[in-house]
């Protein structure tokens, strides 16, 4: 298994952080590796909804990263499950209530290599930490400017 994980404390209230985040079309926003992404079915940032993203890949080639989310409580737990795309990761954002109104989020991914990706976990690992590491921009973009 291999697994990410970084957490940040943003100064907004944890039902702001938790919208933010629960509506997709924001992850252009603020994770550098989305280069489109739309709502394909379910109701937008609640349990089924299906997100489909094309994404930064190697060679700069884009590469699908569709994604469902697969619990959704308000303002304390996003989890989500890739479902397309070469590798399928499942994830999760922790919102806890921190001082003076912020949120802490905690950004989790892990991901179980098969067949010839088990020789690749070093370079999975990385990428998979690079992504976790985004919620620096997420802090930045929610502490900048009013969610939306």
């Amino acid at each position: 298994m291999v697994a990410a994980e970084h957490t940040v404390t943003i100064r907004r209230s944890p039902a702001d952080v938790y919208a933010f985040l629960a509506d997709g079309l924001n992850n252009a926003r603020w994770r550098r590796s989305v280069r489109s992404v739309s709502h394909t079915s379910g109701d937008p940032g609640t349990v089924g909804a299906v997100y489909a993203q094309r994404l930064a890949g190697p060679g700069g080639r884009e590469i699908d990263g569709d994604y469902e989310i697969t619990e959704a409580r308000p303002g304390e737990v996003l989890r989500f499950r890739v479902v397309a795309g070469p590798a399928r990761p499942q994830g999760v954002f922790l919102l806890v209530p921190a001082d003076d109104g912020a949120t802490t989020v905690s950004f989790g991914l892990t991901f179980e290599p098969t067949g010839v990706m088990k020789l690749m976990g070093g370079l999975i690992h990385k990428t998979m930490q690079s992504e976790v590491n985004e919620l620096d921009s997420l802090k930045a973009v929610l502490e900048g400017a009013p969610a939306g």
